[in-house]
């Protein structure tokens, strides 16, 4: 069961619209909501805090009362403890005492599993916390998005997640992704001007919305609204309870509603062939609520919730966190996976290696100037928040360089961006001379380069031939000391390239392998050249299927971008729009899609994807983006968790196809029994205690193993294939049954009292020992061992069910002694019933298709309802400063 809840929208009207804030000038806006642009002070902001609420849309708490009327909601399951209470009134006590019983135990049951589920859920929620960068007491700080109040003056860059409803005060090619709410695919360009009273909600240029992503650029602005108060919280409030409905849980879902269909029907046949029979109404009534209770998967939601808690932790030991436990599921449905090259195809350790000078350059003058380009903060030690081809290009450079460098003065840098994927730098000589440094992909940099040597070219060739990175080194002189721009960018003389190594892992290409044996496309999606890309991806083994630049996708639309990807293994000197913009094409398949990144650059894709997979030692911003976080930037980590995911679908179709076999075809016996014996075959007291050590003993298949093939490709609900399993093996079950009711009434001349206890005996070790032929396609025990714990569970159920007649409590349940040799024949019925079964499963799957490799449909709230996640709380939060990300992160 979910236990994130929408947060309910207050009554009471915002004392200011976003839509009002929109249509007036800054300055106004910052005097209605009480604050200057230096922020908020934090005693100012804890009052608002208190006043306005948590900045959230969702709860995240495990609340023991809904988890119990999770397990009691069932209306059959009301109606039978209406009826024990009725047949206690009339006399039936013990019998009424015994339901009661076993119902309680059942409930109990599922509460206590669900909900310490909901708990390690709640424990991993409470682990993650998104920030966002405030002003208070006029300096930046980052703080929980959750404590951020009506008035606090926020600051926005590329990737982040807009906090709440901001009206925007200065800003700076502020681009936002408005698809959350708007639904429109085309990113909004942003500003700071007024717009007319009464403009429409995409309109609002002037502000930034809650839940959106920015795309591009930076922007301050103050928060008008938070939480449900905002126009995101008033879509999420439409929302169901769920956090969010996986096509796994839909499926559940569905699953469940077929078997209570089933259940409803039987009973009323049931209830009414009784009574034609002139039997005792509540006797009855009993019987056949007993039957459908018998059906219906109580425990289904608590295999489901222990799969998941279990899985996280395992997770966790092979060095996965996921945010919420469904992205256990969302993993397993990976189909594509898009990553970056660097750190997870190659070691990710930049070194230096050598520089070509271009014409007379020296190789020295070449190292200064890439040295002297940068965007990093400067001083006397490492350049502080640089790239990692600048630290690297540091720690080679010997001291009596950097010394040198010392008498050069930067005076302004144009940073890099992913468009240009280039940095300028205006510095001045010691002589007093302004130079123009220009540094960033090669391409680019002679692109704006005049007169480059042949041989600078073919050298360059020959670097990325080789796989290495190269940086390309230009400058021109300059006569005034303005801020340069990108159109200074021009008639520049090229000084060289800088060549770094970064070579592939080790272990990368067998990591490749196990994705590939787990069905999984990998795709590389990188700012590297072209030919280094592919020099890597040949290297590793990773099948070549075509390369497209960031150039290429410019001139495609999206039918020809989406025949273009499924041809294509890597995607070079691609921006972040680019790959997000892959991303979203890719998932029109159906498929799960994962992306992998780590840098700023990348958040706008992990937000795109199915499923955001970031690593421990990534940037602020794509941790917070993304749904799992690997504390290992390696392939195999996430193979292992592709496989957890899959495994824990594998494990909980097994307890679906168990009740869809010999649980509901002995429940069919039963019906079927009771129409020409003179008695009921079994009390409802030991259904109901049938059913309780049934599930008891299925508690314990989420520690299953799992076979090889089924971990091979994801795996998707087909309610056809079950209801085809259910109608092809229930009969079978069905057929022993009978043949023990002949046992009983023909050879051992069984009264009412020992032929409900030998078919309770019968019944209950035949459905608990199927798992074992079920949960596999293999040859059972020898090419397929099931684990100790489900063994031991499934075992020792079926000697709790033999031993039972013979205990104190035999009378109270209704039951008789069994004569020996009915154990000599139960063993028989046993063996022959498994070994029918299993040559039922070879024929069944030869001719039934796998419910397997089908498109998973997305739907269209998945992206909001997954966002709404963001913001949502599992605790009280109080204001806690933090040091602020770096600028430049």
């Amino acid at each position: 069961m979910s236990t994130t809840r929408i947060l309910a929208r207050p009554q009471a009207d915002r004392a200011v619209r976003i839509g009002d804030a929109a249509a007036r000038p800054g300055t106004e806006v910052l005097t209605m909501m009480g604050v200057t642009s230096d922020g908020l002070a934090s005693a100012d902001a804890a009052g608002r805090l208190a006043l306005s609420g948590p900045n959230a849309v969702a709860s995240h708490r495990a609340r023991i009362l809904p988890v119990l009327w999770h397990q009691l909601r069932s209306p059959l399951l009301g109606l039978l403890l209406l009826a024990a209470t009725a047949s206690f009134f009339v006399g039936q006590r013990t019998d009424a005492v015994i339901i009661g019983l076993i119902v309680g135990l059942s409930v109990g049951l599922g509460l206590v599993n669900e909900y310490r589920a909901d708990k390690a859920a709640e424990r991993l929620h409470s682990q993650i916390v998104h920030r966002a960068t405030v002003r208070r007491d006029g300096r930046p700080e980052a703080v929980d998005v959750v404590t951020l109040v009506p008035g606090d003056v926020v600051d926005l860059a590329i990737g982040d997640v807009v906090p709440a409803d901001i009206r925007l005060l200065e800003s700076a090619g502020l681009v936002c992704d408005e698809s959350v709410l708007t639904g429109e695919s085309l990113p909004v360009d942003k500003g700071t001007e007024a717009v007319p009273a009464g403009t429409a909600l995409a309109d609002l240029t002037g502000c930034a919305l809650m839940g959106t992503i920015v795309q591009a650029g930076t922007a301050r602005g103050v928060i008008i609204s938070t939480g449900p108060h905002t126009e995101f919280g008033a879509i999420a409030t439409g929302l169901d309870t769920h956090q969010l409905d996986t096509q796994f849980q839909v499926g559940l879902r569905r699953f469940s509603m077929l078997l209570v269909y089933v259940a409803g029907g039987l009973t009323l046949t049931i209830f009414a062939i009784n009574i034609v029979l002139q039997r005792p109404v509540l006797e009855a009534l009993l019987f056949s609520l007993a039957i459908a209770v018998g059906i219906t998967p109580q425990l289904l939601p608590a295999v489901v919730s222990t799969s998941l808690a279990a899985g996280a932790r395992r997770m966790s030991r092979v060095k996965v966190l996921v945010k919420r436990l469904v992205c256990i599921e969302d993993l397993g449905d990976i189909e594509v996976l898009f990553t970056d090259k660097t750190g997870t195809l190659t070691r990710g350790s930049i070194d230096y290696s050598h520089t070509v000078g271009a014409g007379a350059t020296t190789p020295a003058t070449v190292q200064a100037w890439g040295l002297l380009c940068t965007d990093a903060a400067a001083g006397p030690g490492p350049p502080t928040g640089a790239h990692p081809l600048d630290h690297a290009l540091w720690e080679a450079t010997d001291e009596t360089l950097r010394q040198r460098l010392s008498s050069y003065q930067r005076l302004s840098v144009l940073p890099f961006d992913h468009e240009r994927r280039l940095v300028s730098v205006l510095v001045r000589m010691p002589g007093g001379d302004l130079v123009l440094a220009t540094k960033g992909a090669p391409e680019a940099v002679l692109d704006r380069c005049v007169g480059v040597p042949p041989e600078a070219r073919r050298r360059l060739g020959e670097e990325f031939e080789a796989g290495n990175r190269v940086i390309a080194v230009a400058t021109r002189a300059v006569h005034d000391q303005r801020l340069p721009t990108t159109a200074d960018e021009r008639d520049l003389v090229l000084q060289g390239l800088l060549v770094f190594l970064d070579p592939p892992k080790a272990d990368a290409a067998r990591a490749l392998e196990r994705l590939a044996g787990l069905g999984i496309a990998v795709k590389v999606v990188t700012g590297d050249s072209a030919v280094v890309a592919e020099k890597v991806c040949r290297d590793l083994g990773l099948v070549d299927g075509g390369t497209v630049t960031g150039a290429d996708l410019d001139r495609l639309d999206g039918q020809e971008l989406f025949e273009t990807i499924a041809t294509t293994t890597v995607f070079a000197r691609v921006s972040p729009e680019h790959k997000a913009r892959i991303v979203r094409c890719q998932r029109r398949s159906g498929g799960g899609v994962a992306f992998l990144g780590d840098g700023v650059n990348d958040a706008l894709a992990l937000h795109a994807a199915d499923v955001g997979i970031s690593v421990d030692s990534a940037s602020d911003v794509a941790k917070d983006s993304a749904d799992v976080i690997l504390l290992d930037k390696d392939l195999d980590v996430l193979a292992d968790g592709v496989a957890e995911g899959r495994r824990i679908f594998a494990n909980t179709i097994k307890y679906v196809l168990m009740g869809t076999s010999s649980n509901f075809g002995n429940m069919a016996s039963a019906a079927g029994a009771s129409l020409f014996l003179p008695f009921l075959p079994m009390l409802p007291s030991q259904i109901l205690l049938n059913n309780l050590l049934y599930d008891t003993s299925q508690l314990a298949i989420p520690t299953d193993h799992v076979d090889e093939e089924q971990l091979r490709r994801p795996s998707h609900w087909d309610i056809g294939f079950i209801r085809r399993f259910m109608f092809f093996f229930g009969p079978v079950s069905s057929v022993f049954d009978f043949v023990t009711f002949g046992v009983m009434l023909w050879v051992f001349d069984s009264g009412p009292a020992q032929f409900r206890t030998g078919w309770f005996v019968e019944s209950l070790a035949t459905q608990t020992l199927v798992i074992f032929v079920i949960r596999t396609r293999r040859t059972p025990f020898f090419r397929s061992r099931p684990s100790r714990t489900l063994t031991t569970a499934a075992l020792g159920v079926v000697a709790l069910g033999a031993v039972l007649p013979a205990t104190p409590l035999a009378g109270a349940l209704g039951f008789a002694p069994l004569p020996g040799g009915f154990f000599v024949a139960l063993v028989g019925m046993v063996l022959a019933y498994l070994a029918l079964i299993e040559i039922g499963k070879r024929i069944f799957y030869a001719s039934a298709p796998s419910p397997t490799s089908r498109g998973v449909p997305h739907r269209v709230d998945r992206h909001l309802r997954r966002r709404a996640a963001w913001f949502s709380t599992s605790r009280p939060h109080h204001a806690r400063p933090h040091h602020p990300r770096p600028p430049n992160t």
